[in-house]
């Protein structure tokens, strides 16, 4: 059954079931991906995926149900109204409306147009050039090429008709190193319209296995800290859920009833911006459209992330924040592209201001040694001991303690180096930061 019959069937059906309204959202897709080991292919993966999601709307209740192989739309309906008659939960759950949307600019695809030998044989050429570049790299562990696009439509009995396109390409590469009987590997990626920089990202990655050689623990104590851009949107993204309304409104956020209030040091904006061009999105998962909007202005706490269920128990617009774990799954919240603004200040003047301390660039366990609800995080990191402003050894071994809001407001300085996650769904942005101090373990 084609999509257009499918949906006009389960809305009718579900109205004529006495279901208040009814939502379609369909998920599209396709993927090619490949990896390289010696030369050789050594995964390679061709897919196209459909997903629907129905909700209804029945006796105040919302109700979910997904199909990857739709046939019958009266199934899907019925399902879904079983799933909004198991429901307990008083709060409302409003569908959107009709709506204008932006058109914001799409990125740049480097990998546009190339067939797939012809990404295949990029992948062997990263592979190619990572294993050139030291001769301390032993083999690399894993040397990826991938491409995805797909189409999200979202569509109501309300009148909403929603689309937008999604679509990435990345390349990856960790290469490992050993000189003596150390061994250390190291990571990098490019997307978009930098994928087809391979010398620049396995030049990263051979650098970030190479600075970890001699690396010894330090001193246990207090340290300022320059925690490296990439570091930086790690830690913001394993805490992002900390800014969700559905968080707080359920008793799991430190930052419930916290609009207004100083969050963070004055120097610190959070922006979530839906449009920016490295990841656009022109409507939420519920149809809302997208706007950006600073969640910490200079410090203080603007706002939490809204859907349309959050906004209004808090009595408020939505921020346009819905967001859907997959196919019949349920709306909760979750940012778009997420990051704290730049300042002025590069690396070099950051070191130099940092002094005597720790310059971190990796951080690890970020699921285990993170508490999302107490704020609290313990986490093994590398870096470099930094002494009058210059790296003086690599340190590792190590481990960063602290809390999150305690981080954000001991920032002293915001970088300039703006960096970004990969941006697959919920992308995440940070410059480096100089932190006042921060509690560091380990044995000099």
């Amino acid at each position: 059954m084609d999509a257009n019959r499918f949906r006009e069937e389960a809305f009718e059906y579900a109205l004529a079931q006495g279901c208040a309204a009814a939502e379609l959202v369909e998920n599209s897709g396709r993927q090619f991906g490949v990896g390289i080991l010696k030369g050789e292919i050594d995964t390679y993966t061709v897919s196209r995926s459909r997903s629907l999601g129905l909700r209804v709307q029945l006796n105040g209740k919302n109700g979910y149900a997904g199909t990857e192989a739709p046939e019958d739309p009266k199934v899907l309906v019925r399902a879904a109204m079983d799933n909004a008659r198991a429901v307990q939960s008083e709060d409302e759950h409003p569908l959107a409306g009709p709506a204008d949307y932006p058109n914001p600019p799409q990125p740049p695809d480097a990998l546009a147009g190339l067939d797939e030998k012809a990404k295949i044989e990029l992948c062997r050429e990263l592979e190619r050039v990572t294993l050139s570049l030291d001769p301390r790299v032993q083999r690399v562990a894993s040397c990826k090429v991938v491409t995805a696009a797909g189409t999200v439509s979202i569509r109501n009995t309300l009148g909403l008709n929603a689309q937008r396109e999604e679509d990435i390409s990345c390349i990856f590469v960790t290469p490992i190193l050993q000189e003596g009987e150390e061994v250390h590997d190291g990571g990098s990626f490019r997307a978009r319209g930098e994928a087809r920089d391979i010398e620049a990202c396995a030049q990263e990655a051979v650098e970030e296995a190479a600075i970890q050689f001699g690396g010894k623990p330090v001193a246990p104590g207090p340290y300022r800290v320059l925690l490296r851009n990439d570091a930086a949107y790690s830690l913001l993204s394993a805490f992002s859920g900390m800014f969700s309304a559905d968080a707080a409104q359920k008793g799991l956020s430190l930052l419930a009833e916290r609009e207004g209030q100083m969050i963070a040091a004055p120097c610190v904006r959070i922006l979530d911006d839906p449009l920016l061009p490295l990841n656009p999105m022109a409507f939420d998962d519920e149809g809302v459209p997208a706007h950006t909007k600073a969640v910490v202005e200079a410090g203080r706490l603007e706002t939490l992330l809204h859907n349309l269920k959050t906004a209004k128990k808090a009595g408020v617009l939505t921020t346009g924040n819905a967001g859907r774990g997959g196919a019949g799954g349920p709306v909760g919240v979750r940012p778009a592209n997420f990051y704290i603004q730049p300042g002025e200040m590069d690396r070099d003047a950051l070191m130099q201001s940092l002094g005597d301390g720790l310059f971190v660039t990796e951080l690890s366990g970020l699921h285990a040694g993170v508490n999302g609800v107490s704020g609290e995080f313990s986490l093994l990191c590398k870096g470099q001991l930094v002494k009058g402003g210059k790296a003086l050894r690599p340190a590792a071994y190590i481990t960063l303690g602290g809390t999150f809001l305690g981080l954000l407001q001991a920032v002293e300085t915001v970088g300039s180096d703006l960096r970004f996650s990969l941006p697959t769904g919920a992308c995440f942005g940070s410059p480096s930061l100089l932190i006042r101090e921060l509690m560091v373990s380990g044995q000099g």
